[in-house]
């Protein structure tokens, strides 16, 4: 097993931007553990970041307003820790190497956007859930209350509110990015990149 969480950029001759690559060079895929965790955090982060904007545009001071918005927190805590488990599975799991024919920038291009994709995974509900905890009204867990371990300080939970909220409008951005370049790979180039994370048919 092979710790290293980098992942591997080849530097083998690239022919062109991989426009007319053959899928059978895309090198291999993922393995189903990393596949299943891709796409179950990826659609529940979709999940929650939409939820997220619904709840603030319920009315404060509601009791709507609350259920919802415990309802939010309790689904941040469950995420985050599905996040840190697929963050030890990727440290404790190397990568396939990228694709040779792809360019050199776009392969330093896709190893800062899942750099930027993990911190940005773990640092919004951490800094959700650390916020909550500056907070009079704390964290209910699906309903059980949680003890807060901070003091109720309006103005510390008022910074750490507003960077989980910027992390989110970040993550957002970055998400829309990679399906974007995840669907230039599946429908313009096709060239196997995203068949790799795809869920395997057999």
């Amino acid at each position: 097993m092979n710790t290293s969480s980098t992942h591997h950029i080849t530097t083998s001759p690239s022919p062109g931007d991989g426009e007319f690559a053959n899928p059978r060079d895309a090198g291999e895929p993922y393995t189903r553990t990393a596949i299943v965790l891709h796409w179950l955090i990826g659609i529940a982060l979709l999940a929650q970041l939409a939820f997220g904007w619904i709840v603030s545009e319920i009315p404060r001071h509601t009791p709507a307003r609350g259920y919802y918005v415990n309802l939010h927190k309790s689904v941040g805590i469950t995420l985050g820790v599905l996040i840190l488990l697929r963050l030890a599975w990727r440290l404790t799991h190397r990568p396939p190497a990228m694709p040779s024919f792809m360019q050199k920038w776009q392969q330093l291009a896709a190893f800062a956007t899942h750099r930027l994709l993990y911190v940005l995974m773990v640092a919004m509900p951490t800094l959700g859930y650390v916020a909550s905890n500056f907070s009079k009204h704390g964290v209910k867990f699906f309903g059980h209350p949680l003890s807060p371990w901070g003091p109720d300080l309006p103005v510390v939970y008022k910074l750490l509110n507003g960077a989980h909220i910027v992390c989110a409008y970040v993550l957002a951005v970055v998400i829309a990015l990679h399906v974007l370049a995840a669907l230039q790979h599946a429908l313009i180039k096709r060239d196997g990149v995203f068949s790799r994370i795809w869920p395997p048919r057999n």
